[in-house]
């Protein structure tokens, strides 16, 4: 099983972040997984993964179909049990399910929902203020009442992702959200899914097949391959990053590491 546990922080351990955040409060957790494994009878998905992310930090997690990306998200999340080794939060404070948001692919909205009701779905009446307010950051601020159907999909990702972040989450898990998109869209909302992250400060691990999505977003990225940690990379571009000659050299090292696995 998982042992999901709380580490209080020091109060001398600081994160140094770059520039676009020098004066942004940061609201992550630090994780913390050892030695984990993950198995389904006799298959290992997961085995013996060691990995620390830092308070605030962004990574993003790529490899081939199959590696186990999307496993290890929802370990975290604790949608599943390991079955063996540990996941642990540091944090001053406790931590609950609603610190720990998940954002997938399918924007999973309720269709006899209005999206403003989607997005405070399972919160008081008294927060409608506050879904309205953020659907207007995501650029929703007029389809507060349409139905999801009445969405394109890149406005329904967005609703997602103001649902998940009216919780003010302290980790956003993203398991390939803008994968559906047309490109243009997923381009938006990469820039959207990062300002909201400046602002916030909280602690996200994207799960991406698109290694340029990973190179754009990402302060580090981890190249799984059948369930180990095959390869790390620094991405020390500043923000926000352009497609410089250093940029696609980055990609075109990461992509060429992903190939060979």
């Amino acid at each position: 099983m998982t042992n999901l546990s709380i580490t209080n922080f020091d109060d001398s351990v600081e994160f140094s972040v770059e520039k676009s955040r020098q004066n942004t409060a940061t609201s992550g957790v630090e994780i913390k997984i050892e030695q984990l494994h993950k198995y389904y009878g006799q298959v290992a998905v997961l085995e013996n993964l060691n990995l620390n992310i830092r308070a605030g930090e962004f990574v993003a997690v790529v490899g081939r179909s199959g590696c186990g990306k999307s496993t290890l998200l929802r370990l975290i999340a604790d949608l599943e049990k390991s079955s063996q080794g540990h996941i642990h939060f540091s944090t001053r404070d406790e931590i609950n399910k609603n610190d720990i948001r998940v954002m997938f692919q399918d924007p999973r909205l309720l269709p006899w929902r209005s999206i403003v009701n989607n997005v405070k779905l399972g919160l008081p009446k008294d927060k409608e203020s506050q879904a309205v307010a953020l659907l207007k950051r995501v650029g929703l601020e007029d389809k507060v009442n349409l139905w999801p159907s009445q969405l394109s999909g890149g406005q329904r990702q967005r609703a997602a992702l103001a649902r998940a972040l009216l919780h003010r989450p302290k980790v956003l898990l993203l398991d390939e959200p803008l994968g559906a998109l047309d490109a243009l869209t997923r381009l938006d909302m990469q820039t959207l899914i990062e300002k909201l992250w400046v602002e916030q400060g909280f602690t996200t691990v994207l799960v991406t097949h698109d290694v340029s999505e990973a190179v754009q977003l990402a302060d580090r990225i981890i190249l799984l391959n059948r369930g180990e940690i095959a390869q790390t990379f620094h991405v020390e571009l500043p923000r926000p990053r352009q497609k410089t000659s250093q940029f696609t050299a980055l990609e075109q090292e990461v992509l060429q590491a992903v190939l060979a696995t």
